[in-house]
């Protein structure tokens, strides 16, 4: 087992729980953990889909082009052991898309550089994004991974 696969191997599957997602990302979100009735509407679009283990997931929607990462979320005690990493080939293994986006907030800088890693590149900001304790916003950094083969069709 390598440095960066130390999370037990647990079967990633499609989830469908609204409240499951909604506690598990409350576990891994201090501030702007989603309701369990975002999950919902969420879950019901044709083009989301949640993928996880008992410790994390990953939430995101097919688009023509790609895929976009809408957020990834592990509990905090299951962190830096690979699982990231693993919901995120997973997604791509099961969709091969051509490019996979996602934002990340810009003091995040564990998650950028996980991303970083992947081989995501920053390509833009939005400014004053996400919002924090006492009012203070922060810019959300723009990322994606471009693949040389990809199905867009499917």
């Amino acid at each position: 087992m390598s440095k960066h696969d130390k999370t037990p191997k647990m079967a990633i599957e499609a989830i469908s729980n609204a409240d499951w997602l909604a506690d598990l990302h409350a576990s891994a979100f201090v501030e702007g953990a989603w309701s369990r009735a975002a999950f919902a509407d969420l879950l019901a679009q044709k083009t989301i889909f949640a993928l996880g283990c008992a410790d994390g997931f990953v939430l995101l929607q097919k688009t023509p082009d790609g895929m976009e990462i809408l957020t990834l979320a592990v509990r905090p005690d299951k962190r830096r052991r690979g699982l990231a990493r693993r919901l995120i080939a997973y997604a791509r293994d099961a969709f091969k898309p051509k490019t996979i986006w996602l934002d990340v907030a810009a003091d995040n800088q564990p998650a950028q550089a996980l991303y970083t890693a992947l081989g995501f590149n920053a390509y833009g900001r939005r400014s004053k994004y996400y919002k924090r304790a006492g009012n203070l916003a922060v810019d959300a950094v723009l990322m994606r991974l471009e693949f040389e083969e990809g199905a867009t069709d499917e």
